[in-house]
């Protein structure tokens, strides 16, 4: 077990903290540096998770629980970090694209008055990401994928003043829904499905390992669906229509 991991999410969640309730008051200079030193902590450390698997070998995974978050019945699901080889790999992109975003910032909108506003949220974007990535199960997963989404409808509204912002925003949250709709059944027919063979999870693990109970067609229907909530969010056609009207948010 990895008791610093949890360090990944909470460097950029604590600078979306401070920026939210204390962003008018420590002055331009202090958001930036605690917006940028949040996602540059994040970066340190997921370099350290990358070089500890490697470290590792084949099959190398780190862990983090950190406490149960539901117990009913059969379901239990814990709060629980997981790195793997891929997972390690995108804490890297997101962190390390993320810093660049964050230091780019700085000067693309030093003289926006919502300067505090604008870092919070690319705080909590960040925080989203990586909630998505390191999640060890389905509901953490779902956590952080929603998470992205408001991150993505507040950014591209940013400007709300302007009616275009505002129904850019507005346009990117209804698709993202579309999208989204079809990654909830996915997950709910995913769960249901394990569930009627005696196995009610969400652990991403005990997933993979009980996947051959799951008929062809079941299989099938949950990755189609999964992969609708996929199109929505990364804008695929026929969901791509609000991509064009997101340049009314900032673009660093």
């Amino acid at each position: 077990m990895e008791g610093w991991l949890i360090w990944i999410l909470l460097a950029p969640l604590l600078g979306f903290l401070i920026n939210v309730f204390a962003g008018s008051r420590i002055g331009r200079r202090g958001v930036a540096l605690i917006a940028c030193g949040g996602v540059a902590v994040s970066f340190l450390l997921s370099a350290g998770a990358f070089r500890a698997l490697l470290a590792a070998g084949e099959g190398g995974v780190l862990t983090q629980r950190l406490y149960t978050w539901i117990k009913a019945g059969a379901l239990s699901v814990d709060f629980t970090l997981r790195v793997d080889p891929l997972s390690a790999l995108m804490i890297l992109v997101v962190t390390g694209v993320g810093l660049l975003i964050h230091i780019y910032s700085v000067g693309y909108m030093a003289k926006d008055p919502g300067y505090a506003r604008y870092f919070a949220y690319l705080n909590l974007f960040t925080f989203s990401m990586l909630l998505l990535v390191l999640g060890s199960n389905l509901l953490l997963l779902f956590v952080g994928w929603e998470g992205v989404g408001l991150c993505s409808y507040l950014l591209i509204g940013f400007w709300f003043e302007r009616k275009s912002a505002a129904r850019a925003g507005k346009k990117a949250f209804i698709v993202n829904r579309i999208g989204d709709f079809g990654f909830i059944v996915g997950l709910s027919l995913l769960f249901w499905s394990l569930g009627r063979s005696g196995v009610w999870t969400l652990d991403f693990t005990t997933i993979a390992a009980n996947m051959e109970k799951l008929g062809p067609e079941t299989i099938t229907a949950i990755a189609l669906l999964l992969f609708v909530g996929a199109v929505g969010k990364s804008a695929q056609i026929p969901l791509y229509v609000w991509l064009p009207d997101a340049m009314e948010g900032p673009t660093p």
